[in-house]
């Protein structure tokens, strides 16, 4: 049986002290079904987050950053290699090699609206899964759950060709 996104959005709301209900309700759509039904958080937690991600990545706020990490955080390397970075310390240690500098200029360009989310993993991706942000919990703000390198070239890529080619980008899904 398919939630209706009404229903997943009173069962997230339930869970949270704070909430957004106007945000929510008009921008629940996502690539992949409605936020609230696919990752048991509601729209306006994931944009918190997005927002403090692309804040911090402006700034080089790497402490900001840190907090918006999940543990263990999966990283994919520029050749594929995955590393599940089990602890604060770790990511700490590793930081500026999974938060380079085209992983901070992609995490400022993220927008709710190029979110598509994946109810079998609770979260949602951008950029052809350079990020994944997973909800841990029911009503819960979204983390980082992997940064993926590889993925990241790819995009950037795909928007040079799409760049060349002078193809207009394709318009946003459920516009």
């Amino acid at each position: 049986m398919v939630a209706e996104a009404d229903d997943c959005l009173l069962v997230v709301w339930n869970k949270q002290d704070d909430r957004d209900i106007a945000f929510d309700r008009a921008h629940d759509k996502a690539n992949g079904g409605a936020i609230s039904c696919a990752t048991g958080s509601t729209a306006s937690q994931f944009e918190k987050a997005i927002a403090g991600l692309r804040e911090a990545a402006r700034n080089g706020d790497k402490a900001r950053i840190l907090k918006e990490v999940g543990i263990p955080l999966m990283f994919i390397d520029r050749d594929g290699s995955r590393r599940a970075l089990e602890d604060p310390e770790t990511i700490d240690a590793v930081f500026d090699e999974v938060f380079d500098g085209a992983t901070l200029a992609m995490l400022q360009r993220i927008d709710l609206s190029q979110m598509t989310v994946v109810p079998e993993q609770k979260g949602g991706f951008f950029a052809l899964g350079s990020l994944w942000l997973v909800v841990d919990e029911p009503g819960a703000r979204p983390r980082i759950a992997t940064v993926n390198r590889q993925a990241i070239d790819e995009a950037v890529q795909a928007a040079r060709a799409q760049a060349e080619s002078g193809a207009a980008p394709p318009a946003p899904l459920g516009t």
